[in-house]
């Protein structure tokens, strides 16, 4: 809780920057915006390494009960993440498909709301998934 405690707002100060850079050079937000998404990347790790080590003193435990619990909720997390980050990509460009169809054929919205729909599907998959997951648990 603590970590959270101290990541946040540092992410919400350097995604504040990335932004003002981004409107003043355009050149230079690129670098800038790829520096700050490496950094991130690299303190996702740090997070991640840290979740599955753990404290010295809870490693015993662990071992005790199998230790299998962290390792089924951080598959659950990329299990959500993954579908969800597919489901936005899938979204974004059926919708876009869809709303150039419905511009020129206005009788094909059930059929492209149907599309968009099965796009969305991707994220309750991948929630399933990780429900499954933390009932092995």
């Amino acid at each position: 809780m603590l970590t959270w405690l101290i990541v946040l707002p540092v992410l919400v100060a350097v995604f504040g920057a990335v932004r003002l850079l981004r409107r003043r050079r355009t050149g230079h937000a690129v670098r800038w915006l790829l520096a700050t998404n490496l950094a991130l990347l690299a303190g996702a790790l740090v997070v991640l390494g840290t979740a599955l080590t753990g404290p010295a003193g809870a490693a015993a435990p662990a071992a005790a009960g199998g230790g299998s619990n962290g390792s089924a909720l951080i598959g659950a997390a990329v299990a959500v993440a993954g579908a969800s980050i597919g489901a936005a990509i899938a979204v974004a460009y059926t919708g876009a498909a869809a709303l150039a169809a419905l511009s020129e054929r206005p009788e094909m919205f059930g059929r492209a709301m149907v599309i968009v729909g099965l796009a969305e599907g991707i994220a309750v998959y991948g929630l399933v998934v990780a429900i499954l997951l933390i009932g092995k648990a």
